[in-house]
């Protein structure tokens, strides 16, 4: 009974079990660097960790009560940080190469794609005039903040939410999309949201994502079991190890699409805007993002963005007919 049981939650498609695959050997590296638009520079000095203290203008407010409040963007001369990438010649963006449609190893060719991967390519076309001048090393949930405060990227472009608490530790742009907390379960499972249901059974988060505090916040009588990327719990969950999934529904959708042994439950349950990661001293490279990401989002329904979206995640996350308007606190 056991073992058909298993053999029902392993029954995936060819692109799920190639990147499980490739989760478990990150999960053993940590990071990896990924030979995608270029040579990577293995041999590169890493810059030196930035002061604790932000440079001027980059300090979030006292009293946090919109964190998704960017700074604006501004022209004229470069800033240290941006005359940094151009001096390299690529940028070093920390992503995902698990996270199906938004940022994943496309198992028939390898190559690297997604949403948050065409965000990174308009940043380097914009910095360095050609898409292709990036550096993509793959980092874990639980080391975004660590890569951005020891400077081994430049920035993160990962699925990750903008925060009150986060603000205090990196910089981040004005969100370029709004997504929010679901549980995901096997089909038939007695769970029904994010609610009592949930009751004496085992959950899985991503080690430091937002579902991880949520649902330490609210257990609702669940257990929690924390691993280093999301695509780890749908592997446990397959397994049997775990009985729910907390994910961003944004990654849970293309997850479901993908297996069709699991399903969404309830609605989502928080918000989650997703934003550009930076490091605090990096305020020059904050508005320069910010710019782009203006140009990004211009032109309707003929945008940059529209484009992406229509591209990734139109076919999971239907009706979304616009990027989320951006907020400024200067």
């Amino acid at each position: 009974m056991a073992g058909a049981q298993t053999e029902r939650r392993l029954r995936m498609r060819a692109g799920p079990a190639a990147v499980a695959a490739a989760v478990c050997a990150l999960a053993a590296a940590g990071a990896a660097v990924l030979p995608t638009g270029g040579a990577p520079e293995r041999d590169r000095p890493a810059r030196a960790a930035a002061p604790a203290a932000p440079a001027p203008g980059a300090a979030a407010p006292a009293q946090c009560t919109d964190p998704e409040a960017s700074l604006r963007p501004a022209g004229g001369a470069d800033g240290a940080a941006v005359q940094r990438i151009k001096a390299r010649g690529r940028l070093i963006a920390g992503v995902d190469q698990n996270s199906y449609r938004w940022g994943y190893r496309n198992p028939a060719d390898g190559e690297l794609g997604g949403f948050d991967i065409d965000l990174v390519r308009a940043l380097a076309k914009d910095i360095l005039g050609d898409p292709g001048k990036v550096t993509y090393l793959a980092i874990p949930t639980s080391r975004r903040i660590s890569a951005l405060q020891t400077g081994k990227v430049d920035i993160v472009a990962r699925t990750m939410t903008i925060t009150c608490e986060r603000i205090k530790q990196v910089a981040f742009s004005t969100a370029y999309f709004e997504s929010g907390q679901q549980v995901m379960v096997p089909k038939g499972s007695p769970v029904t949201a994010f609610d009592d249901s949930l009751k004496g059974k085992k959950v899985c988060t991503a080690e430091g994502s937002t579902a991880e505090i949520k649902v330490r916040e609210e257990p609702h009588g669940s257990s929690l079991l924390t691993v280093p990327n999301q695509l780890d719990c749908l592997v446990r969950l397959q397994l049997g190890e775990v009985d729910a999934v907390v994910n961003d529904r944004a990654l849970a959708a293309g997850q479901a699409a993908q297996d069709p042994s699991v399903q969404l439950v309830g609605k989502p349950f928080t918000t989650e805007p997703y934003g550009v990661a930076m490091n605090l001293a990096d305020t020059d490279l904050v508005r320069r993002v910010n710019k782009v990401l203006e140009d990004y989002r211009a032109g309707g329904a003929g945008s940059l963005w529209m484009k992406a979206y229509d591209k990734w995640l139109a076919a999971d996350l239907k009706g979304i007919t616009a990027p989320p308007a951006p907020k400024y606190r200067d």
